[in-house]
């Protein structure tokens, strides 16, 4: 391969002119600079420049092969020309050092929310902002939580709970406890090791984990990465571009995925003021495009242009045709879908409003499921399809009380997420060790020896539906950014 001078990749550094190196190879991206989903100030920031650093943070290395042709690659950049440079610790960088070297041991973890603690304080700014957003003015984001502290538990007695049995199984394939990692993106934002960190803690609980479209490691490391047996499931974006989506699924398949979960919540992404402002604030003044503005919304807007706006329920049996796995909805948000999915032969749901980061006033997922169960149970589908929910857990009786109204399992994203960024893998595994403690304390309690005792009867939910009250949750309002207009320059 032909090798390139750094000093000669250096003079490339125009939107009419734009080379980079990334992970020692050298790219002309003149011509892909209008098509990145991020838009072109993204890449015209590492013009010129050695950009694997940045690159790593939002994308898996394969992914050049995968939507670049060949004729891109110039060739290697020549290693005797490239001048070590030493980094320049930021203020900010030295911030997060100092509160890393004094942050509290894993053993004072005590529940979801210590972790989410810890994780804004030692995430980037771009990081927590990505991570904790939420749509709008973020009414669904806190409502996920506040909605399970409208339901009421009914524990009963006198009943032999020496030996509590959390195992199950989900899609047929067993799970320790109910409880899957969610599909969540850019994990390297987090941790420099990204999603592959959830793989191992997964493994190491006896949990299922969702891979994601838009992870940061590619779908090649987070299927090697998994241990003996172990389970993974994986979450579709659909490419508006149904060649790829096809690769895709069949790539995903191929490489021993068991299920294909299809985002159907997502043809177009919320407005995550969060996410927005920070990006904004970060772009130097002088590249900032205003013609190009909404490519520059954030991280979710520069991984996520490429969703297909047009899928729908015809879409289905295309989908049937290009894989055997089978086939479930992530983020059915009415009753009246979920029959939908059951009559087009989906082997499941997941109940969800993507973590309140799309729809403002969509009501959370432990809400909608009552109603969901009810109406499959009417249209002589029940059992005949998983119901999985997810958004807002925290607790084990959280689990334990989404289990009572008809839940299969409960998805976690965002504690897994905070978990790992904190702490990694040891992190993540204290994580689900919490929860799983807390369900079986929850269900001994309760008088339920195995997740089969927990039955609607043992929940009160007559104050789910009503919005007016719910209990003040301390520790959620102690770890909740909240969020702040920009003020004026007076």
């Amino acid at each position: 391969m032909k090798l390139i001078s750094a000093q000669e990749v250096e003079k490339h550094n125009k939107k009419e002119d734009c080379w980079v190196i990334i992970h020692g190879k050298v790219y002309d991206l003149t011509a892909f600079l209008p098509e990145h989903p991020g838009g072109q100030n993204v890449i015209l920031k590492q013009a010129g420049k050695d950009a694997t650093a940045a690159f790593d943070q939002i994308h898996p290395r394969d992914i050049i092969d995968q939507y670049l042709s060949p004729e891109v690659c110039l060739g290697s950049v020549d290693p005797a020309t490239v001048v070590q440079t030493v980094k320049v610790e930021t203020e900010e960088e030295k911030l997060r050092r100092k509160v890393n070297e004094k942050k509290p041991s894993l053993i004072e973890m005590l529940n979801a929310y210590d972790f989410e603690a810890v994780a804004s304080q030692v995430l980037t700014a771009e990081a927590w902002a990505y991570y904790s957003s939420g749509s709008d003015d973020e009414i669904t984001l806190r409502e996920n939580q506040n909605a399970f502290h409208r339901i009421w538990l009914r524990p009963r007695v006198m009943i032999d709970v020496t030996n509590v049995d959390m195992s199950t199984k989900l899609l047929g394939y067993d799970s320790s406890f109910p409880v899957y990692i969610s599909a969540t993106a850019l994990g390297k934002l987090g941790h420099p090791e990204g999603e592959v960190v959830l793989t191992r803690a997964a493994n190491t609980q006896k949990i299922v984990q969702m891979l994601p479209t838009l992870a940061s490691c590619s779908l090649g490391e987070m299927t090697n990465a998994r241990g003996k047996d172990q389970i993974q499931f994986f979450q579709l974006y659909v490419n508006r571009d149904r060649a790829v989506t096809e690769r895709v699924v069949r790539s995903a398949e191929e490489k021993g995925c068991k299920a294909l979960f299809i985002t159907v919540d997502a043809p177009q992404l919320g407005k995550r003021e969060k996410d927005m402002r920070v990006k904004f604030i970060a772009d130097p003044p002088d590249i900032q495009d205003e013609k190009s503005v909404r490519r520059n919304l954030g991280a979710a807007y520069a991984i996520s242009a490429f969703i297909d706006t047009a899928l729908n329920w015809n879409d289905l049996e295309w989908f049937k045709s290009i894989t055997s796995m089978p086939i479930l909805l992530k983020g059915i948000q009415t009753a009246e879908d979920a029959v939908l999915a059951a009559r087009h032969g989906c082997a499941g749901i997941v109940v969800s409003n993507h973590g309140g980061r799309q729809l403002d006033f969509g009501r959370s997922g432990i809400e909608i499921l009552p109603e969901v169960v009810h109406a499959l149970k009417n249209a002589g589908y029940e059992g005949k399809l998983e119901i999985y929910v997810d958004g807002g857990v925290r607790r084990g009786s959280d689990i334990f009380k989404a289990i009572a109204l008809g839940a299969k399992a409960v998805g976690i994203g965002r504690p897994s997420l905070y978990a790992m960024s904190a702490y990694g893998q040891p992190g993540v595994e204290r994580l689900l060790q919490l929860l799983k403690d807390e369900l079986e304390m929850t269900m001994r309690l309760a008088g339920a020896k195995s997740l089969a005792d927990i039955r609607p009867e043992m929940v009160d939910i007559r104050n789910l539906h009503d919005h007016v009250f719910t209990p003040k949750n301390y520790l959620m309002s102690n770890v909740y950014d909240r969020l702040t207009p920009r003020k004026a320059k007076l």
